[in-house]
């Protein structure tokens, strides 16, 4: 990066992360404590068709797009990944991920794993981590705890968190599985595997 444009808080020690996990597993949890506890972590902001509510702010929970302007910039290669989830389209934007990781930041994708192994295929330094419940007897009890949906809507999630584990598992997208079976220990484990990956980077570029 030229020297005039950076900040007093870049680094040259960028790296992508990618944290997935099924729905009810507490990944949200751990990406916002690892986004608290690493000061030049970043999360990243995806965009979407979905209709705005008033609780919505632009660009903080999503960058609103509408129809014409996402297809326009999947026709772009704008996207490192984009999906359609519920009829809404969802995707991260390469541009602001890019630049972010120029900067030096860690920058954190909160994605599926369809997601992760695209991002992967384009940015194969990313290092990626998959939340997994303690057993899928758990998982169904914390996906009805949450009191949010009738059975059959669980079921269907719990058919999908099934497909999605099966998935990250057999797909060779991810350098590390956490189980979630205490929430304190599972952050904890969370950041020393993104702090000792940026060390053992930071070491190699050193070397180099």
């Amino acid at each position: 990066m030229d020297s005039q444009h950076r900040l007093p808080s870049d680094t040259d020690n960028g790296m992508l992360l990618i944290i997935s996990g099924p729905s009810g597993v507490g990944k949200t949890t751990i990406t916002r404590a690892i986004e608290r506890s690493i000061p030049d972590a970043v999360f990243s902001v995806s965009a979407t068709t979905r209709q705005r509510t008033e609780a919505d702010v632009e660009g903080i929970d999503y960058h609103f797009l509408s129809e014409d302007q996402f297809v326009r910039r999947i026709e772009a290669d704008e996207f490192l990944e984009h999906a359609v989830y519920a009829g809404n389209r969802y995707g991260t934007l390469r541009a602001p991920v890019e630049a972010q990781l120029e900067r030096g930041r860690l920058v954190i994708l909160e994605i599926d794993v369809e997601g992760a192994k695209n991002v992967k295929a384009q940015l194969p330094d990313a290092f990626a981590i998959f939340i997994m419940p303690p057993s899928e007897e758990a998982l169904l009890e914390r996906l009805r705890a949450r009191k949010r949906e009738d059975e059959s809507v669980i079921q269907r999630r719990f058919e999908i968190a099934r497909r999605e584990i099966a998935e990250a598992r057999a797909c060779n997208a991810y350098d590390a599985f956490i189980v979630n079976d205490t929430l304190d220990h599972s952050i904890a484990e969370a950041l020393d595997l993104v702090r000792a990956q940026r060390a053992a980077r930071a070491r190699s570029a050193d070397q180099a």
